[in-house]
C-alpha cells in the first residue's frame, strides 16, 4: 500500500506556505524507497522529479521550485527566479520576498530551517550541517533576508527533522572544535558510550545560534532522522548499515499569493 506524503508544519510559521517531508508519498523504490528528491543520488531521475513536484503540490501549487547545489558553506543567496538544476549556486541558504516561488532545502540528518518575517513578506531557508551551522549559515540568512527588508525582531525560525543527540556520536577533535569557537558551547555535548566520545545536540546548537542572533520564537520540531527509518532518510544510518546510498528529504517555504 503507497503511503500518503506526510508534510510537517510548524506552528511558528502560521498560515506561510511550507512543510518539512520525509520520506513517505513518493515514488522511489530499492534504498531510496519514497520520496526522494536529491538530484545527487543515484535514484531515477523520473521519480526524482516526481517526488519533488509531488512535494511542491503539496504546499504550494503552480509555485516554481528554488534549490541549491549545497556544500556545507555559510553562504546564503536571494532568489528572484529559479535556476536551472544544472546551474544551481553553491550555496547553502537561500532568502526571496518574490511571490510563486517555493525555496527547497535538501538534508539527510543536517538541520533544515525556515525563516519568516510575514509582515515584510520575506522568507528564507537554511540547510545547517555541522560546517555550516559554526560557520553561520543560519546568521547569513538572517543577515540576507534584512538586507530585503525583513526585520530580524519579526523574524521566526522553525528547525526540521535532523540527527538528534542520542543518534549523533563524536570524537573529542569534534567537541574541541566547538568549543574553542565558543566555551559555551560545551553545553550541547554529553558524555558518550564510547571513551573519549560524545553526543552531540546539533538541534540545540542551532535553536540556540538563531535564538543569539535576535530572533525572538524558534521552533525546534524534536524528530530524529537517524532513528526513523520509515519516516526520515539519513546519512548516517546508511553509512552505518553499508548501504550504497541514501535519499534526501525536502523542506520547503513560499510566500502566498497574497502576501
Amino acid at each position: 500500500m503507497t503511503q500518503a506524503i506526510d508534510p510537517i508544519r510548524a506552528a511558528s510559521l502560521g498560515d506561510i506556505p511550507h512543510a518539512f517531508f520525509g520520506r513517505r508519498g513518493g515514488v522511489s523504490t530499492g534504498i531510496h524507497a519514497g520520496l526522494n528528491v536529491g538530484l545527487g543520488s543515484d535514484d531515477d531521475r523520473d521519480a526524482i522529479r516526481e517526488n519533488r513536484r509531488r512535494a511542491v503540490a503539496a504546499v504550494l501549487p503552480d509555485a516554481q521550485l528554488v534549490t541549491l547545489h549545497q556544500v556545507h558553506s555559510a553562504d546564503a543567496v536571494k532568489v528572484d527566479a529559479p535556476f536551472p538544476d544544472d546551474a544551481r549556486p553553491h550555496a547553502d541558504a537561500l532568502v526571496t520576498d518574490k511571490q510563486g516561488l517555493l525555496l527547497g532545502i535538501l538534508t539527510a540528518d543536517c538541520v533544515p530551517v525556515l525563516f519568516a518575517d510575514s509582515k515584510a513578506g520575506v522568507i528564507g531557508a537554511a540547510h545547517a550541517g555541522w560546517k555550516g551551522a559554526i560557520g553561520g549559515v543560519t546568521d547569513a540568512t538572517i543577515a540576507a533576508m534584512e538586507a530585503i527588508g525583513a526585520d530580524r525582531g519579526r523574524i521566526v525560525a522553525a528547525i526540521g527533522p535532523c540527527i538528534a543527540r542520542a543518534s549523533y556520536e563524536v570524537d573529542e577533535a569534534f567537541l574541541r572544535r566547538f568549543a574553542e569557537d565558543d566555551a559555551k558551547n560545551e553545553r550541547f555535548f554529553t558524555d558518550g558510550v564510547r571513551a573519549r566520545h560524545y553526543q552531540f545536540d546539533i538541534e540545540a546548537y542551532v535553536t540556540a545560534r538563531i535564538a543569539a542572533a535576535g530572533i525572538g520564537r524558534v521552533e525546534a520540531l524534536g524528530l530524529d532522522t537517524y532513528a526513523d527509518h520509515d519516516r526520515f532518510y539519513s546519512f548516517r544510518r546508511a553509512t552505518h548499515r553499508g548501504e550504497p546510498g541514501y535519499g534526501r528529504q525536502i523542506s520547503l517555504i513560499g510566500l502566498p499569493p497574497h502576501a
